[in-house]
């Protein structure tokens, strides 16, 4: 039997900003242009949280039968460390997909049922990253799930329940967050790289290789704060995002490095952290030139 310890450190919590990010700055667009509504930016939060642990209970799951935790580098896994049988792991991901679709379909009621489809989807993506018969994961697509999902489509829709509109502003707010959400995964799979190649799991990290995986990280993150730029034509106060670059540091400096493993778990919560600073000032910068 799992404690409470060993299943909160199953949902990953080091990720949890990359949930929070996109809904603070979908909600801090629409506050832009005069409309915020606090309960429907709530209940996306609420979306956004549940698909991000319910991603990761089910990667727990499906890695965990598969047998590609068996030599773990990262946090502790459930399944495969044997502390919780699969089926409870599993029941653990569809409740949270289940809440997840609860939320999304009282967005849905009160907005438009146009919504359904993308929650829809979004569930799906969230199952079949390592589930199913052909995981996307293990052939190096996760990267563009997460930009897709925990970028475009976690920030645009945010600002989308709340103001029924989606401005170029948004678009770009939504690429710099959706490039720091890869820049999150892409350091996860970094750190398990030599794990997934002996188990076959191709993520982009393995394809690339080492060293252009790690070029392809720092690139990421730039990009993201070009997206600062790009939205402070408009926008000056969102400048403010680039307060967050001294926070960028110590992950960059890791991935050039060359740290492997274990070492890189302290770069993945800093950047994590980075993403969730950048997405509060930029918010900050929105209000403020409202």
């Amino acid at each position: 039997m799992a404690t409470a310890t060993q299943w909160l450190s199953a949902s990953r919590p080091r990720t949890l900003p990359a949930a929070i990010a996109p809904v603070l700055v979908g909600s801090g667009a629409g506050f832009a242009v005069g409309h915020l509504i606090w309960w429907k930016a709530l209940l996306a939060l609420v979306v956004s949280l549940a698909l991000q642990v319910g991603v990761n209970f089910a990667n727990d799951y499906s890695d965990g039968i598969r047998g590609t935790d068996e030599v773990r580098v990262g946090p502790m896994r459930l399944v495969g460390s044997g502390a919780a049988a699969p089926g409870q792991v599993k029941l653990a991901a569809f409740a949270c997909f289940g809440l997840a679709g609860l939320a999304g379909l009282a967005l849905a009621a009160v907005t438009t049922w146009w919504l359904l489809p993308f929650g829809v989807a979004a569930v799906a993506a969230a199952w079949f990253y390592t589930g199913g018969p052909k995981p996307y994961g293990y052939a190096g697509f996760g990267e563009i799930f997460v930009f897709v999902f925990f970028g475009l489509l976690a920030v645009l829709g945010t600002m989308y329940v709340n103001s029924g509109r989606i401005t170029a502003t948004s678009v770009a707010a939504a690429i710099g967050i959706g490039l720091l959400a890869c820049a999150l995964l892409m350091i996860n799979n970094l750190r398990d790289v030599a794990t997934d190649t002996v188990s076959g799991k191709r993520t982009l990290a393995v394809l690339l290789g080492d060293r252009l995986a790690r070029s392809v990280l720092v690139l990421t993150i730039a990009g993201a704060y070009l997206a600062v730029v790009v939205i402070g034509i408009r926008h000056p106060w969102c400048l403010l995002g680039l307060l967050s670059a001294p926070l960028a540091v110590v992950p960059i400096r890791q991935v050039l490095g060359g740290d492997k493993g274990p070492t890189l778990i302290r770069a993945l919560g800093a950047i994590g952290r980075l993403e969730f600073v950048y997405a509060v000032l930029i918010t900050i910068g929105l209000a403020l030139g409202r």
